[in-house]
């Protein structure tokens, strides 16, 4: 696994097709996935998850597999997508296991710490559930703030 950056606790590698049963262990459980109305969304397979690392690994995409440094287990997924020079959308997916544990806040502020320093960007935003109060709380401990509101999203920003 080629490692991009690390942190503390966490290496930030670039997506493999070694870890896809981590990644569909991740993306099909329900805790971590469901739609904004509750609903479950569909099951990814094999070869829909290895499409998808070798689409990321073909667009030089910014999206990070995270493994503890200490254990060696999968944390989750970390990405900065749709970037231009100046800004890009933040997304994150922590497995059930490995959540409650910090890594969340530590990823998030290494990955913006990373499209600042690495790639120059100015803002990094995010949408959340409204409904998802501990991840709008690690945004805002990182110093995201709201700057709209839908029923379905909470609109957040860090800016220079």
């Amino acid at each position: 696994m080629k490692q991009v950056f690390e942190s503390k606790r966490i290496r930030f590698v670039e997506v493999t097709e070694d870890l896809v049963n981590d990644y569909l262990e991740m993306v099909n459980d329900e805790k971590n996935y469901t739609s904004s109305s509750g609903g479950r969304v569909k099951s990814y397979t094999v070869e829909q998850e290895v499409k998808w690392v070798r689409e990321k690994l073909e667009e030089k995409a910014a999206v990070f597999s995270m493994i503890e440094k200490k254990s060696g287990k999968f944390i989750g997924n970390i990405e900065l997508m749709d970037p231009t020079d100046s800004d890009a959308e933040l997304g994150i997916a922590i497995t059930a296991k490995m959540q409650n544990h910090g890594f969340g806040t530590e990823a998030v502020l290494a990955l913006t710490e990373y499209a600042r320093n690495r790639l120059g960007m100015k803002r990094v935003f995010l949408r959340t559930n409204p409904k998802n109060s501990r991840a709008i709380h690690v945004y805002q401990k990182c110093g995201f703030k709201e700057y709209d509101r839908t029923d379905d999203h909470i609109y957040m920003e860090l800016s220079r």
